[in-house]
């Protein structure tokens, strides 16, 4: 017991760090450990994949509150993405209505091993992109408007919902792609760390709530053991991000959180009997 405690603390921080560093919410290192920890404590292996995406998402409440707080303070969210005054084409809002469909509806109609599947390939897919991909790189000048919001913004909500992680890792190479520079971007992806955590949360309890095998302590698929261990150490840890995301060089850091990245991604993909 006292060894996954550990481990979930020093998970936590980590994944408040990065949630502040790079604009991820976390849950790229935050799932892996909750499987881990959840396969130790003998969860039935049909639902430990839905219990570890659901707690991260739970987790990425807080680590998006307090990321996207130390951005604004900044002025490094762009409020015009998040939230305008024209809401339906809000990327936010869409966002958060494709995490709660992904959470609600999506998830629970894939087996845990799909789950896994999916995690460890888009995150093996965005572990190169940290490690190879250059953040100078733009496709376009401006982020799109008109459809992209509901068809962009739905896809992503619905695969972070289903990956439990906070969408930086798939919206900061979009932000970026689309001109917005590299800072404003992670800020940026804080907000939609938020708006997907919250809707994705309220998704996993009402899909998970009558489901057998579940962990001791938990709401629906959200397992408040897991969530308040991490919580407890990643509080604290995010502002740090957000100051070294300010003082920091973002190419060595991204390069090392990337490989160990799709180490933990080909790992996942092993427990999933991909190889």
């Amino acid at each position: 017991m006292l060894p996954l405690v550990a481990l979930l603390l020093g998970v936590g921080a980590l994944a408040g760090f990065t949630a502040g560093l790079f604009g991820i919410g976390g849950g790229a290192v935050m799932v892996p450990a909750l499987f881990y920890a959840f396969t130790a404590f003998g969860v039935d292996p049909d639902v430990i994949m839905h219990c570890a995406v659901a707690t991260s998402a739970s987790v990425i409440i807080v680590n998006g509150y307090r990321s996207t707080r130390s951005h604004l303070a900044r002025g490094s969210v762009d409020m015009d993405l998040l939230w305008p005054r024209a809401w339906w084409r809000s990327y936010g809002l869409w966002i958060g209505v494709g995490s709660f469909v992904g959470a609600w509806w999506l998830a629970p109609r894939l087996g845990s091993d799909m789950l896994t599947l999916i995690f460890a390939v888009v995150a093996f897919i965005v572990a190169l992109q940290f490690v190879i991909g250059r953040p100078d790189f733009t496709l376009r000048e401006t982020v799109p408007g008109g459809a992209a919001p509901p068809l962009v913004g739905g896809s992503v909500g619905a695969l972070s919902a289903i990956m439990g992680i906070g969408g930086g890792s798939l919206s900061v190479p979009l932000l970026t792609l689309c001109g917005v520079p590299v800072h404003r971007a992670v800020g940026t992806a804080a907000g939609f760390g938020l708006a997907i955590a919250v809707p994705a949360t309220a998704g996993f309890v009402l899909s998970g709530w009558d489901v057998a095998g579940r962990p001791p302590l938990s709401l629906g698929y959200v397992n408040l053991a897991g969530f308040a261990v991490i919580v407890a150490s990643a509080w604290f840890t995010v502002p740090l991000g957000t100051v070294a995301a300010h003082r920091l060089k973002a190419v060595p850091l991204r390069r090392i959180f990337g490989i160990c990245l799709a180490l933990v991604a080909l790992n996942m993909a092993r427990k999933a009997g991909l190889f």
